[in-house]
């Protein structure tokens, strides 16, 4: 097995368990008892960290495995191949993004919800990938280490300055647009910081592939990464207030004060190293299968959880009502059945979207004589998305 493949196999290893985690936290989150939910209680302690880890790892990884598709390549600029599949696939994640958080019953009533405007992890991938590609397209007539540099810089910017950025409220855009960068109207990611992480996996991408042939890879690579998450987790606050108190920058008090971003990157190096690790022993079929599947696990596990489309999700009828002993059956249920529903999915992917297609023909068929009657209320809805994103005025 060469190195080429052994590294998509701890990434792919890294993807699984980290929407396994996603599912399970989402789970666990929405569904837990608040009596439950004590912070003095050491297991319940250890569930809310290891929950904070899943995001940066799964944007990390994302942001990794497009740029080393990207970079791979001989083909450069807009020659190369993996530019226009990028850009469509940033554009299906923000699509799938939105159609997620649709709801049916408003459409019928001509109503837009709020809801369908918030800013979710598909978004934010979707966003970043697009924004990984212009920055690729902007550098790649230059030197060969602009583009990982820019790259590294940008994390270091969006993680610096959020405590300065995190208060601004972007009240002058469409609430549709300021969803992107604040989480006041409720969105649960923002591109700022979130970029950073995606940004950050392309630039670890590319030391990979630069060093690939390095006969010490994977040594050098687990002793850093284990060494850098190390001193992130628990010096990094300590250096900034130290760099603070020397130069009188106030900033870096503010990141020290509120360090989540920096130490949550020593959790990703950290969970690299481990991974990188045990790269030998990630041999499942299942679980790099799992891995290379993660689109489709959250779409199904945002339908069956949240209710997407109607409203008539698990949150609907148990939230935060469960007992650990119901809780703890539930969710390993729960994973199993998304994991399982998404492999069958790609197993029968192409009969699938067939019978997909023949019943919304039949569906639109039936529905034709009443569409003919309703088209007033669609006009106006129409009018309402493009107003409530800022393309027509009152």
């Amino acid at each position: 097995m060469g190195n080429k493949t052994a590294r998509l196999f701890f990434i792919d290893a890294m993807r699984a368990w980290a929407i396994l985690m996603m599912l399970q936290g989402h789970f666990v989150d929405g569904l837990l008892e608040n009596a439950f939910r004590d912070p003095d209680n050491l297991i319940f302690t250890i569930w809310k960290y290891f929950r904070g880890i899943t995001a940066p790892v799964f944007f990390t990884v994302s942001g990794f495995i497009f740029t080393y598709l990207l970079i791979r390549v001989p083909e450069k600029g807009f020659d190369n191949p993996r530019i226009k599949k990028g850009i469509k696939r940033g554009i299906q994640l923000l699509f799938i993004g939105y159609l997620l958080r649709l709801n049916i019953f408003g459409l019928l009533k001509g109503e837009l919800y709020s809801s369908f405007f918030l800013v979710d992890v598909l978004h934010i991938i979707g966003l970043s990938i697009l924004g990984i590609i212009g920055l690729y397209l902007l550098t790649y007539k230059r030197k060969k280490y602009i583009f990982p540099l820019s790259l590294l810089i940008i994390s270091c910017l969006l993680f610096s300055y959020e405590p300065v950025y995190s208060n601004w409220t972007f009240q002058l855009l469409p609430d549709a647009m300021a969803n992107y960068f604040t989480r006041t109207n409720g969105s649960v990611f923002t591109i700022i910081p979130w970029f950073g992480y995606t940004a950050i996996g392309g630039f670890f991408s590319y030391l990979f592939t630069q060093y690939k042939n390095y006969k010490f890879l994977y040594p050098a690579a687990i002793s850093i990464a284990a060494l850098a998450g190390t001193l992130l987790i628990f010096f990094s606050s300590n250096l900034f207030l130290a760099i603070s108190s020397i130069t009188g920058i106030q900033l870096f008090e503010a990141i020290a004060t509120n360090n989540y971003l920096f130490i949550r990157l020593g959790d990703v190096l950290i969970a690299f190293a481990v991974f990188m690790l045990l790269r030998q022993f990630i041999t499942s079929r299942m679980v790099l299968r799992i891995g290379q599947n993660t689109l489709s696990i959250y779409v199904i596990h945002f339908i069956i959880l949240y209710g997407s489309f109607t409203g008539l999700g698990l949150y609907r009828f148990f939230y935060q009502s469960l007992s650990p002993a119901i809780l703890i059956p539930a969710v390993i249920a729960f994973m199993f059945a998304c994991t399982s529903l998404s492999l069958f999915y790609a197993r029968n992917e192409d009969a699938i979207k067939q019978t997909i297609n023949i019943a919304l023909q039949d569906i639109g068929n039936w529905l034709e004589p009443w569409l003919i009657y309703t088209q007033r209320t669609l006009k106006i809805t129409i009018f309402k998305i493009l107003r409530s994103i800022g393309f027509v005025k009152s």
